[in-house]
């Protein structure tokens, strides 16, 4: 079978694939998950310190084989680290255990409002001045954080990581990620599998004789500024996740999709770190 690839999406200056390989708690043989991610044909792999996956992404890395100029690795520096001598050695900390001599993105993972964004963010574009990353981005903020931080930040930011899926609307958020020449990278795409359930996903899975997931998934990177970084635990869904490039939903199924979003379901949501969230108006 010929090797699956994503197409790619891009934003002031940086090019990655729409569809990445998300490695948020990989219990069993997460190095083996990473390498055969790449081997299916990611080029994309999105870890972070939190994750307590950066080793494992390193070495999956290495067993590949792959020359490091063709892949996009993304990594996080958690609340804890808003300082900026801490967020200077989490970076350092994540570049040796992944054992790479940069990142191709670095994220703010969650906002800390103890610290000033201007400490912060200034880090994060000191982080990419030194060469420790080639892009900067943020993951978590809402709407008036997101504008903050564009506005503070001294080198552009080229993504807001937040919780997509068919079931919370983020219309809000895609309007200012467009106005700011930013990309949307959704995680928990598939709503923690709830939607690979839904009577309505099924069906539009039937039609194209594809699976719910790839549904899903397909929804996301369909829409302009969308990029997707699944997790997959099982080899067959790692390829499954990538295979979503060989058919298109119509405007029809893209609307009933867009429907489900009355259901207004948000999984990622923990009480010591999350913002107040802003609130979607759904017709």
């Amino acid at each position: 079978m010929e090797k699956l690839r994503a197409p790619t999406i891009s934003a002031h200056g940086a090019v990655m694939p729409v569809i990445g390989y998300g490695t948020m708690e990989l219990p069993q043989r997460p190095a083996e998950l990473v390498a055969a991610a790449i081997a299916a044909g990611y080029r994309a792999i999105d870890t972070a310190r939190k994750y307590g996956t950066e080793q494992f992404v390193g070495e999956g890395i290495r067993a590949s084989k792959i020359a490091r100029s063709e892949l996009f690795v993304t990594t996080k520096v958690t609340e804890e680290n808003a300082r900026e001598a801490d967020f200077m050695r989490s970076i350092e900390t994540s570049l040796k255990t992944l054992g790479l001599d940069y990142v191709d993105l670095l994220l703010v993972h969650w906002p800390q409002p103890k610290v000033p964004f201007k400490e912060t963010l200034g880090a994060l574009a000191k982080a990419k001045r030194q060469g420790m990353t080639r892009h900067i981005g943020v993951s978590n903020f809402t709407l008036a954080m997101l504008d903050e931080a564009v506005s503070l930040c001294p080198e552009p930011l080229v993504t807001n990581q937040v919780e997509y899926h068919a079931y919370l609307p983020q219309d809000r958020m895609l309007a200012a990620l467009k106005r700011h020449g930013m990309i949307l990278t959704a995680y928990c795409p598939v709503a923690r599998g709830q939607l690979l359930t839904d009577p309505v996903v099924i069906e539009i899975a039937k039609a194209h004789n594809k699976t719910p997931a790839q549904v899903s998934l397909r929804w996301l990177v369909q829409q302009p500024g969308v990029a997707a970084v699944p997790r997959a635990l099982e080899e067959r869904h790692i390829v499954e996740n990538l295979d979503i490039f060989g058919f298109t939903l119509s405007d029809d199924e893209m609307r009933r999709l867009s429907a489900l979003r009355k259901r207004q379901v948000r999984i990622a949501d923990p009480p010591e770190r999350a913002p107040k969230w802003d609130v979607e108006t759904v017709a």
